[in-house]
């Protein structure tokens, strides 16, 4: 089955709120470090998804997805600095992939097209932090990130554990 990364303009948003509320309970219940404690209540995903979409409508953020036979099975975030002097750099974030498409090279291609994007925008420095010791760091190095360094106690993690958090970078060509 092909895999289709495409960007969703705000207009579109909307009709993929639910399915991107899976990709993220899912993520969640995987105990990514995503920002969010398990069990994910439904409000609280909807209301970061309903900030993301509103980022997206004042073009600060780009949202690729991954669809396969018309589902979502993934999405990563491209947050565009705004600063005056920052113009050149972007924060990817939230790189998501359903945990019954993974091991596939999804996130893999989300990431490839992400940094193709931030290229299209005029980005050449693209930073994302991952909790330290995660697989998603593989990946990272893989595709040619360099770890600038980790941040004890960054996160929270279920348990209640404070975990560190490493800060990656890439310098686009």
């Amino acid at each position: 089955m092909s895999v289709i990364i495409r960007c969703v303009a705000a207009p579109e948003f909307r009709q993929h709120i639910s399915a991107l509320l899976e990709l993220l309970r899912d993520a969640v219940d995987a105990e990514a470090s995503v920002g969010f404690l398990p069990p994910l209540a439904a409000a609280e995903g909807q209301a970061f998804w309903e900030g993301v979409e509103a980022a997206v409508a004042a073009e600060t953020t780009l949202l690729l997805v991954a669809e396969e036979a018309g589902q979502l099975t993934g999405t990563v975030q491209l947050v565009l600095a705004t600063k005056p002097n920052g113009l050149h750099r972007a924060e990817i974030s939230k790189l998501l992939v359903h945990s019954r498409a993974q091991r596939r090279g999804i996130g893999r291609q989300l990431m490839l097209a992400v940094e193709e994007l931030a290229r299209q925008h005029g980005r050449s420095t693209v930073v994302l932090d991952t909790l330290q010791g995660a697989g998603s760091e593989q990946l990272y190095q893989r595709l040619g990130y360099t770890a600038a360094g980790a941040i004890p106690a960054f996160a929270r993690v279920p348990g209640g554990e404070l975990a560190a958090t490493v800060v990656y970078y890439k310098l686009l060509e």
